[in-house]
């Protein structure tokens, strides 16, 4: 089953268009991992339990894991996922972008190494950066599009031929990009008018939604402007706002009654 399908059947089975970022800073750990061994698998591995039947998909962030030395913990984290709940995709979310040799090794790295179901993209530097991710049919490919952050602006909305570069990055993935129907785009929760716009040129091509929570997105807004006909087509992801909801040890109840509350509110607006 490749990527789309897998995500399909997901949103289908679990009523849930939330998707949960793993984004482990040992600094806001609560203090019982204090003394573990891996302690970024162990937290993951709770909010993971906790969490399970209230999500389509998990994103674990690549670089809160290199940055502690801890990729094998990201790879545990993966193969726990996979092992016990096969059913819910994993995002690699590690924007990666280069060319030739580089871009094959690090689409190995991203579906061979860590076994991620898609990764996420950075299309600046065009085709022959994205084709090595492409040629993997069955795996998902998670373009930059329209992104959650202040600074998105700089280039993102800068007019080429009289329309905002994003739109061109959107054209462009849906119409040449997509031979194996295993793209999506990310677009950000912060620019719903933008979204409504990416949605009317690209179908029912899924996107993936940051900006919620900590960086004020509207869910109503955004589920206005994303939702396919079908009332799916989104995977709105919070990170911070669910993992680290509570701070004592009672931390995994706490962070699924926080993706509880957002599954929900994301629902009331199907």
């Amino acid at each position: 089953m490749n990527f789309i399908k897998q995500l399909e059947q997901r949103w289908e089975d679990s009523n849930s268009l939330l998707c949960v970022g793993l984004d482990p800073n040992l600094s806001r750990f609560p203090d019982i991992f204090k003394n573990s061994e891996k302690p970024i698998l162990e937290f993951n591995k709770a909010i993971i339990d906790a969490t399970h039947d209230l999500v389509c998909a998990y994103k674990p962030q690549i670089a809160y894991f290199s940055a502690e030395s801890a990729e094998d913990q990201l790879q545990a984290t993966i193969d726990y996922i996979h092992q016990k709940y096969p059913e819910i995709p994993v995002i690699l979310d590690a924007k990666r972008g280069d060319i030739g040799s580089t871009a094959t090794m690090y689409a190995r790295e991203s579906f061979e190494r860590y076994k991620s179901d898609a990764v996420t993209l950075n299309p600046y530097m065009g085709y022959d950066s994205a084709q090595p991710f492409l040629a993997y049919a069955d795996k998902g490919c998670v373009f930059l599009c329209r992104t959650s952050n202040s600074g998105a602006a700089d280039y993102q909305d800068l007019l080429v031929e009289g329309k905002p570069l994003y739109i061109h990055v959107a054209k462009r993935i849906s119409e040449q990009w997509n031979h194996h129907n295993n793209c999506l785009l990310v677009v950000g929760a912060t620019w719903p008018e933008q979204m409504a716009d990416i949605r009317s040129l690209v179908g029912d091509m899924p996107f993936l939604v940051p900006g919620i929570g900590v960086q004020g997105g509207d869910v109503e807004a955004i589920m206005r402007s994303g939702l396919t006909s079908n009332k799916q087509g989104l995977l709105i992801n919070s990170s911070r706002g669910i993992l680290y909801a509570g701070s004592g040890s009672d931390f995994a109840e706490q962070s699924r009654k926080q993706a509880l509350l957002l599954r929900d509110e994301i629902n009331q607006f199907r």
